[in-house]
C-alpha cells in the first residue's frame, strides 16, 4: 500500500458520513471500526451487496446497478478481517476534528455516532443527486445488514471466499 491509501478523500468522508448518520440512533451508535468497514465494503460493491441481502433475504428485491461501481476512489484491500480500506484512520480522525463525528465508548470497545452538525451535512448530502443512491443503499443496508461487526466479519468468510481467500494487501 502506498502513502496515497491513508488519504482521505471528500468522497470517502461524504459516503462514511452518511453511513455513521443511518447507523446512528437515540440509543445506538456505529459499533465499531469492523462493523464500519463490513458495511462499507457492501456500500461500495454492489454486487456483493447484491448477494449479501439475498442471502439475508431471499425475497429482498434490491439489485445491483447493471455495471458495478469501477471508479471507486480507493480500492478495499484484503486483511485481517477481510475487506479494509487504510485510509479510515484518516477519514475517521477527519470527521472526528471538524466535528461531524463523535468517537463514543461501548462497551465493546469504540463506536462513532455524528453530531448535530454531522446530521445536518448529511441532510444536505441526501438532497443531491450525487448522494441519493449512497443513501439509498445505506437504507436496505440497515433492513438486512444491521448486525454486529463480529457478525459481519464472519459473515463474508462464510459467504465471500473469492474476498476473504485473497492476500493480505490485495486489491478487492
Amino acid at each position: 500500500m502506498s502513502k496515497k491509501d491513508y488519504k482521505s478523500t471528500p468522497e470517502s468522508e461524504a459516503r462514511i458520513l452518511i453511513l455513521i448518520e443511518r447507523f446512528t440512533t437515540k440509543k445506538n451508535c456505529m459499533e465499531g471500526r469492523t462493523k464500519l468497514a463490513k458495511l462499507d465494503f457492501f456500500l461500495r460493491y454492489p454486487g456483493y451487496m447484491e448477494r449479501a441481502v439475498k442471502i439475508r433475504d431471499k425475497n429482498a428485491s434490491f439489485k445491483a446497478p447493471k455495471e458495478e461501481v469501477s471508479n471507486i476512489e480507493n480500492r478495499m484491500v484484503r486483511y485481517k478481517y477481510g475487506p479494509w480500506d487504510p485510509s479510515y484512520y484518516a477519514v475517521l480522525g477527519s470527521l472526528i476534528g471538524r466535528g461531524l463525528v463523535s468517537p463514543v465508548s461501548t462497551k465493546k470497545g469504540l463506536g462513532y455516532e455524528t453530531t448535530e452538525k454531522g446530521s445536518e451535512v448529511v441532510e444536505s448530502l441526501k438532497r443531491s443527486i450525487e448522494w441519493e443512491e449512497v443513501d439509498e443503499r445505506t437504507k436496505i443496508l440497515k433492513r438486512h445488514l444491521n448486525r454486529t461487526g463480529s457478525f459481519l466479519k464472519d459473515f463474508v468468510y462464510e459467504n465471500f471466499p473469492e474476498v476473504t481467500n485473497a492476500e493480505w494487501g490485495e486489491e478487492i
